[in-house]
């Protein structure tokens, strides 16, 4: 009963307060007024002149204190806690005014326009009191060195580190609000500015009256606190001092009923989410800022660029900004998925796609997603982007050793443009490292190109020989010619050839100049290529070439550095020089060479070990095990030296040519050094060849020799031994004629007779005189007989 006589005294005691007050509606509109801080006043920077310099510095120096700042702030939270009060009493007042409805009090039309229009205004003022208040409250956390840091390098990539708002500095270790914060780091500068900018502010009027300055920049803070104006310096100035939590918490008690820099706020609590490790939050809250570019403070200044030129839609831009942001705190995903999004942004500006699909692109590939790398490359519209992209996945899955996923992709229309990257990377760099020309082959392999697959590894094989000088190398070499001959019999026999450099060729080096060498100096104008044509037989000698190397370098390990590229004539001096005998004259006979030089190796060796020491006929017995003796004796009777004849004798039996140019071979090279000649040989030689061996005595001044073979020749053709001499009929009326070397033996007998006055000499020719006498008398004999025969 009490309770309701109370009421009804409130009651009577309002009705009673309002019919005091002639138009309520009105006063409260006024008061409404007075306390709305919304504003569009642009903060002005730059001094008025005509205020002396040590004023400005003074006040400066004032407001900068820590005090100052207290003082000031503290006054704004009075202020917004007061007015927060008044907002919630008018609020009460507005409802209770529309709960008693009495028409003497408000008419109609009033009562609805407090409705309409008293209510929505004070409810912001509320909200806004209470924002302020909070923040004047809130305490602000003290940030590591490293957070600052990480922060000012995000700014730097949204190009806002030049904002006032966002220097990001060290706070101190006394406690400050968040009101206090602002106010030290971005407001003041911007009040005192604006101060002095104001020809009739109330510095010129009243000079450094503080009453009338604490009152005037207690004014100027409210305004750049109050949320619905345009400048969002406060929520700036938390981003920039990495105040993230108080900053969310301020954007969520903004958010319900402030609708005034809303895409601005969104971009802040992404930035906010991006630090707590929330990306798709923060990738919403950016999306949602989008539509709202172009139409914000902040986001304008977000988009705007360094050198002033617009390259495209504003929008662009921002989703640029955010893209790179994304990129930097290291959330591929993300750009991946803003990026996308972006495309149909884009629309038909082919720059802009460009740019979008070859970030998807980059980022595919970074995160191992290969398929969808190649995807995003193909979809690309700029050929040059499309070109260094597919340069990248080659290099980069060629590093991951992702070799398949290479090979396999179609590359449609981009098939020449991947034979041309690989073909550059493999011609670049290091052989034995990279496997460029391997994954080449692969890539012709795939797809049914045999020709071009070994096309790949015949020139593979070629720069291994050139430039790789080690025992591996010679292996991989053997290999790619194997595989060369391989991909050829796949062809047809008529299709079985490629084509290969002209000899002395090279190729081009990537970036080299085309008018100078690597000297400097001016190349001479280049000619008409030669090419020359190979076929399956030509590969088939170059892989036993290779294979014949390898055996070298194994046999001989210092012959690695030239054996690589040394051609067949130069393989078989090497060869001959290890004493690899019957592989050189298996070289020989593959390439069609002859001979010569082996048999004159061999007998140079054998000439070595008949003067050499125990050393050398150590030496002797590795060289000797690697041919492949009929028989090999190795009892102490045999020597090396022994051992060494036997097989000069076994290749001279083995391979006998027409002219017998080998045993001419053999016996020059031993009367060149002084060697007399083994009892074999001179016998061997006799039966193929008795006239070029009287030449050769002749050559070397063997007089003796000589004078004793044309003795046993004159004797072997007059049936003495003719058998020793190849002679199948020796002189007779009834057999085949037979003949002398007179040339010969005259330049023997002008030989002997030069030197008269030694006896020996005359002897000799004597000898042979008489010799060719008694032949002389058999042939006229002879050829009585044959005459007579041919008479009957």
């Amino acid at each position: 009963m009490c309770k309701e006589n109370l009421g009804e005294n409130v009651t009577e005691d309002i009705c009673s307060k309002l019919q005091e007050i002639k138009n309520p509606v009105h006063a409260i509109g006024l008061l409404i007024r007075e306390m709305d801080y919304e504003t569009e006043v642009e903060m002005e920077k730059g001094f008025n002149p005509a205020h002396p310099l040590n004023v400005r510095m003074n006040l400066s120096q004032l407001y900068g204190s820590t005090t100052a700042g207290h003082i000031v702030c503290r006054g704004v939270y009075k202020i917004a806690n007061t007015r927060f009060l008044i907002c919630r009493d008018l609020l009460i007042l507005q409802q209770l005014l529309m709960r008693l409805g009495d028409a003497v009090i408000l008419g109609a039309g009033q009562l609805f326009q407090a409705q309409q229009d008293l209510l929505h205004r004070t409810a912001p003022l509320l909200l806004s009191y209470h924002l302020i208040r909070w923040g004047s409250q809130c305490l602000a956390t003290d940030v590591p060195i490293d957070t600052l840091e990480s922060n000012l390098q995000h700014l730097s990539v949204l190009e806002l580190t030049d904002s006032g708002a966002l220097m990001a500095n060290k706070l101190v270790s006394s406690p400050q609000t968040l009101t206090e914060l602002f106010f030290q780091e971005v407001a003041r500068k911007h009040i005192i500015s604006h101060l002095f900018s104001q020809p009739k502010a109330p510095l010129s009027q009243t000079g450094l009256n503080w009453p009338e300055m604490i009152t005037a920049v207690t004014n100027y803070l409210l305004q750049l606190l109050w949320p619905s104006n345009p400048g969002c310096l406060f929520l700036e100035c938390l981003m920039g001092n990495c105040q993230y939590v108080q900053l969310q918490d301020y954007i969520q008690l903004l958010h319900p009923w402030c609708q005034v820099n809303v895409g601005s706020c969104r971009f802040m609590l992404g930035r906010c989410y991006l630090v707590t490790g929330e990306g798709q939050k923060a990738l919403e809250c950016f999306c949602q800022a989008a539509s709202e570019v172009g139409k914000e403070e902040f986001l304008e200044r977000l988009i705007r660029s360094e050198d002033g030129e617009i390259v495209s839609t504003p929008r662009l831009q921002y989703y640029d900004k955010v893209l790179r942001l994304l990129d930097v705190v290291g959330l591929p995903e993300l750009v991946i998925q803003l990026a996308t999004s972006a495309i149909t942004e884009a629309g038909d500006d082919w720059k802009s796609q460009a740019t979008l699909r070859t970030c998807i692109f980059k980022h595919h590939l970074d995160l191992g997603h290969n398929s969808e790398a190649y995807e995003a490359l193909t979809q690309i519209p700029d050929s040059s982007r499309q070109l260094d992209c597919l340069r990248q996945l080659v290099v980069v899955l060629c590093e991951r050793s992702q070799l398949q996923d290479l090979v396999e992709f179609p590359y449609v229309n981009l098939h020449n443009e991947v034979v041309g990257i690989i073909e550059s990377r493999a011609r670049a760099v290091d052989l034995m490292t990279h496997n460029y020309y391997e994954l080449l082959y692969a890539f012709h392999i795939y797809r049914h190109n045999y020709r071009k697959a070994g096309t790949v590894m015949f020139e593979y094989g070629m720069r291994l020989g050139r430039e790789v000088r080690t025992l591996r190398g010679l292996e991989k070499q053997g290999n790619c010619y194997l595989a060369a001959i391989n991909c050829l019999r796949l062809i047809r026999p008529e299709y079985a050839w490629i084509v290969q450099p002209a000899s002395g060729a090279v190729y081009d080096r990537p970036g080299a100049s085309p008018k100078r060498n690597h000297d400097g100096e001016c190349t001479a104008a280049p000619t008409h290529r030669q090419i020359e044509i190979l076929e399956l037989q030509d590969l088939e000698k170059e892989c036993s070439l290779a294979r014949i190397r390898l055996t070298l370098a194994q046999h001989d390990p210092s012959a690695v550095a030239v054996a690589g590229s040394s051609s067949a004539e130069e393989m078989v001096t090497l060869l001959v020089q290890a004493g690899l005998f019957d592989t050189a004259i298996s070289l020989c006979q593959t390439f069609k060479l002859s001979l010569t030089p082996v048999f004159e190796g061999l007998a140079f060796k054998c000439i070595k070990l008949q003067f050499g020491g125990e050393a050398a006929q150590a030496e002797a017995w590795v060289w000797l095990a690697a041919n492949q003796l009929t028989s090999v004796i190795t009892t102490k009777e045999s020597s090396a030296t022994d051992e060494a004849w036997r097989l000069l004798l076994t290749y001279l039996e083995r391979y006998k040519v027409q002219n017998n140019m080998y045993h001419h071979c053999v016996i020059n090279k031993l009367l060149s050094h002084g060697m007399p000649l083994p009892n074999w040989l001179i016998n061997s030689y006799k039966k193929v060849d008795a006239a070029e061996l009287l030449r050769l005595y002749l050559n070397y001044d063997l007089l003796e020799e000589a004078v004793e073979l044309v003795s046993e020749y004159v004797d072997a053709v007059l049936g003495k031994g003719h058998q020793y001499f190849g002679i199948e009929f020796p002189l007779s009326a009834t057999a085949p004629m037979v003949w002398l070397p007179y040339s010969s033996i005259d330049q023997l007998l002008q030989a002997l007779g030069e030197n008269s006055a030694n006896s020996h000499n005359i002897a000799l020719s004597q000898k042979i005189l008489d010799k060719l006498e008694d032949y002389q008398q058999k042939v006229e004999k002879a050829t009585r007989d044959l005459l007579y025969r041919r008479n009957l």
